[in-house]
């Protein structure tokens, strides 16, 4: 295949003649024939290249090239002025005996490897022997203190969000943070109860309560006395409510351990900001609405399923009447304490050492007051009720739970493991500390499977207590060991206290900390500034999650923004280029003013991959930017009168009709293009192509050829030009159809204009007879 020469062979020349393989471009030193020892030691691909001397044009110190010369050349006889590049050998393995050496490697045993697995296993075997109490201790003891003050109302809240008595809450958080410290790498994330997740959890446990024929109880919680209603005397509503629970969390769990183990932390990627902070935003509506019910005080059911946020409402209103005054006063004043000094800790946490713990203060006080005035009594307010001390018997999850708890599981453990991993990655940049996404799967994963044996349910990194615990100068996970501390002095002795704590002022906690999610609605009209997709992708990802469900409205998003991606790529933008002046620059012409356009040269940028998706946007656009369709142009010239008559085919697409023999057509026929003599595609934003998109390329450069317009490609990255030569682009396959392919614009105009320079010189000097029928014009 010629340089240049779009599938057209080219005129034979004897060995002595000027165009035989030593003959350079004008003004090159003299070369040798190239002999067998010069030849390269496979098949490769020589794209074509300036040489560093001929990055500017210098046909006006040196005539232009003949098209006998351009055409006579070889892959092996690239001339001077442009160099050939000889692709790496591939690697000899193969891809069997990649993967059986790597199983080799994992299956072999030495107490080194083991040592190293151990460590990857247990990080905490790696910085705990340089840890320095001297520097460290104190940042770690004062975030650890303050974290856990926070984790105590947050964890007996959180627990009537999941449908659980509030001891299992303090379990959740005081076993999560021990196993966490072991074997994360992160050094500032707290796990343990988040809000999103324990709404999911407790979705599930309610359909799974109503389908044990538990229905919905409005009892207190921690009353755990309710006799069962399926006929059972076995495990009473909240006995059964704590096993789907933990069932739940070992599902949980052993989905985010498969994860990582298989490598797969990857799958986060999919969960863009846009889509988690829909998720988060919907998820707070629906909490916000599930809290509302102990506001006032209502006995209400908790509605599961699609609909349930309006109807929720719609319950709402209707008991509306039925009101608790005791629990709305006790809602509304604690309301007006803590969102004012919220926002100042907020305002002013620069200056503050540590942030005023102003949720258990409340806390505190309201179980206080509840107690001595004995609300439960008079006003018949709801409370926690019995906080029992200590742990429990270890337990084993209900396997035959499992069958219906798979679904469930799957989303807790996405989100789960996606808010772990950013949350981690995000202080760890940060701080300048590295982190592995898969060994935080792998520890959240623990985090969640081996609690379940304590009656635990499913817990990750919480935004509220990862925030306070990176701003009081925590520096190790030493501090959410000494979390674990201060949640076992209330396991301990403390619980039992909190008997009089009302739950409306827990929901009121529950509340106040989702205003992170609420607060992202201010966000929306910037992100639709900064990319409107992303706002509709945030949009129905927060609706679906709120009017649906929050698993449907997961789904949504992904499948939404993956459907983003794809209207992306299927109708990406296409541009016509143009050059900055005194430069080697090629800009959008559209974007940019004062760029110039060369002549009879048309610069065309698709700027998506071309794939089967957007095969024919691409011919589409091409044919509007270029203002020639080749096809049609071809079609009108073939039923034109006259159009059988001779022609010969100009190398920048013109028709000059023959001087005799008209009644005979030429060889190589081509109906007229005097707009442009060369299309130079820049494939710089082109990631790959497939088999579709190959043969796109083909057809054009067929279609193009047809008309006489020769089809250059530039930008093109390795694999493409590796896809191009396999699929004999303008050419056979394996063949130098790649001489065609550039890398960069400006080698493809130089080659353009000197090509067509040089054909016209010759068609100036001896015109060649249509009639001759071995006169063939190669492009």
């Amino acid at each position: 295949m010629d340089i240049g020469a779009p599938g057209a062979p080219a005129a034979p020349v004897s060995p002595g003649a000027p165009g035989a393989g030593g003959m350079q471009l004008p003004g090159a030193p003299p070369q040798d024939p190239p002999g067998p020892a010069q030849q390269p030691p496979h098949a490769c691909l020589h794209p074509c290249l300036s040489s560093p001397g001929a990055s500017e044009d210098t046909s006006s110190q040196e005539p232009a090239p003949s098209k006998d010369t351009l055409g006579s050349l070889r892959p092996q006889e690239a001339p001077a002025a442009f160099v050939s590049l000889e692709e790496h050998e591939p690697p000899g393995c193969s891809s069997r005996e990649l993967v059986l050496e790597r199983a080799r490697a994992a299956c072999r045993c030495s107490p080194r490897g083991a040592g190293a697995s151990l460590r990857r296993l247990l990080p905490v075997l790696e910085w705990l022997p340089q840890y320095s109490p001297r520097t460290q201790l104190l940042g770690d003891v004062i975030s650890g203190l303050l974290v856990g003050i926070v984790a105590i109302p947050q964890s007996i809240s959180y627990s009537l969000l999941a449908n659980q008595d509030p001891i299992y809450g303090i379990y959740t958080n005081f076993f999560c943070n021990i196993i966490y410290a072991a074997t994360a790498t992160s050094r500032h994330a707290s796990v343990g109860s988040f809000g999103v997740l324990c709404l999911m959890v407790g979705q599930s446990v309610t359909r799974h309560l109503q389908l044990a024929g538990y229905g919905d109880s409005s009892a207190a919680l921690g009353d755990n006395s309710s006799s069962p209603r399926n006929g059972t005397e076995a495990c009473d509503r909240s006995c059964y409510a704590i096993t789907v629970a933990l069932s739940l969390s070992f599902l949980v769990g052993l989905y985010q351990i498969l994860l990582g183990v298989l490598q797969l932390g990857f799958v986060a990627v999919y969960l863009s900001e846009p889509l988690l902070g829909g998720f988060v935003t919907g998820s707070s509506l629906t909490i916000i609405t599930s809290q509302m019910k102990y506001l006032l005080g209502l006995k209400i059911p908790r509605h599961e399923g699609v609909g349930s946020f309006l109807l929720t409402w719609v319950d709402l209103f209707r008991y509306i009447r039925n009101t608790n005054i005791c629990d709305l006063l006790t809602s509304l004043v604690a309301l007006a304490v803590i969102v004012p000094v919220k926002e100042l800790n907020e305002r002013y946490k620069e200056r503050m050492k540590a942030p005023f713990p102003i949720e258990l203060l409340v806390v505190i006080v309201a179980t206080i007051i509840s107690h001595y005035f004995d609300f439960q009594q008079r006003y018949k307010a709801a409370v926690c009720g019995h906080i029992p001390t200590g742990f429990r018997k270890p337990t084993v999850p209900a396997f035959s739970l499992f069958p219906s708890l798979a679904l469930d599981a799957l989303p807790i453990a996405v989100i789960g493991f996606a808010m772990t991993v950013s949350l981690a990655e995000i202080f760890g940049k940060k701080h300048g500390y590295a982190v592995s996404a898969n060994q935080e799967m792998i520890a959240i994963g623990l985090c969640n499977l081996i609690p379940s044996f304590f009656y635990c349910f499913a817990s990750s990194a919480a935004l509220t207590k990862t925030l306070l615990k990176e701003s009081t100068g925590s520096q190790t996970q030493v501090s959410g060991l000494v979390t674990s501390l201060v949640l076992l002095l209330v396991l301990l002795w403390i619980s039992p206290l909190f008997y009089s704590l009302q739950t409306s002022i827990l929901g009121v906690v529950t509340i106040v900390n989702l205003r992170g999610g609420l607060r992202k609605f201010r966000d929306t009209p910037r992100m639709w500034q900064l990319s409107k997709l992303d706002t509709v992708v945030w949009w129905a990802t927060m609706l679906c999650s709120t009017l649906v469900t929050t698993e449907i409205g997961l789904l949504v998003g992904v499948c939404f923004a993956l459907l983003c991606i794809i209207f992306r790529t299927q109708r990406p933008r296409a541009t016509l280029l143009g050059k900055v002046s005194n430069r080697e620059i090629y800009e959008d012409q559209a974007a940019y003013k004062q760029l110039s356009s060369i002549a009879n040269v048309k610069i065309f940028r698709f700027e998506c991959s071309l794939y089967y998706a957007n095969k024919d946007y691409f011919k589409a656009v091409l044919y509007q930017k270029t203002g020639v369709n080749p096809v049609l142009l071809a079609a009108r010239a073939s039923t034109e009168p006259g159009s059988g008559r001779g022609c010969w085919g100009a190398g920048f697409g013109c028709l000059r009709q023959a001087g005799r023999g008209a009644e005979k057509p030429a060889a190589d026929a081509r109906p007229p293009c005097p707009e442009m003599h060369t299309l130079i595609l820049d494939c710089g934003a082109m990631q790959f192509i497939d088999t579709v998109g190959l043969s796109v390329l083909k057809e054009t450069h067929q279609d193009y050829k047809e008309v006489g317009v020769q089809v250059l490609l530039a930008n093109c990255n390795p694999s493409i030009r590796q896809r191009l030569r396999e699929g004999g682009w303008a050419g056979q396959a394996g063949s130098a159809g790649g001489q065609l392919a550039f890398h960069c614009i400006h080698d493809a105009v130089q080659f353009a204009e000197r090509w067509h320079r040089g054909d016209s010189q010759d068609r100036q000097a001896a015109p060649p007879d249509p009639e001759d029928g071995t006169f063939q014009v190669s492009l």
